[in-house]
């Protein structure tokens, strides 16, 4: 499987990330210099968690045919005054009134297999380096 992304700056504070035939297309706000045409570099890495937990929590419910229309997942974060950094991620699983009770400590347990979430407890490491446009590398 192919995992190269290209970044690519399109214009003004935008980049976008070519990736797997899709396009995901990123800006800054308007009060950092850019035009807001798009979620922030950040958000989508807010948006992946919230949405890899949503994913395991719709599978979940899905295999035992439990009812998710009016269900949605809340997250928030709480910074750290001292870090000025995200402290805290908490995510809310909001259940219909006729969800089982029987179900609710292993939906959160489905929440938590995330990918996304389990490579912020054990991190790749990050390596940057530069090379020349049409070099070998």
């Amino acid at each position: 499987m192919d995992r190269d992304m290209q970044i690519v700056f399109p214009g003004g504070k935008r980049v976008d990330a070519i990736y797997k035939g899709f396009t995901i297309k990123t800006d800054q706000a308007k009060h950092a210099g850019g035009d807001g045409s798009a979620p922030a570099p950040f958000d989508l890495f807010l948006v992946s968690i919230g949405a890899c937990a949503g994913i395991y929590v719709l599978v979940f419910c899905q295999q035992r045919n439990l009812p998710t229309e009016n269900m949605k997942l809340i997250l928030r974060t709480e910074l750290n005054a001292e870090t000025r950094m995200i402290g805290k991620i908490t995510i809310e699983i909001q259940v219909p009134p006729e969800f089982p009770d029987k179900y609710k400590e292993a939906v959160i347990r489905s929440a938590e297999f995330c990918a996304v979430t389990k490579h912020m407890y054990d991190p790749p490491q990050i390596m940057v380096h530069t090379s020349k446009v049409g070099a070998e590398q």
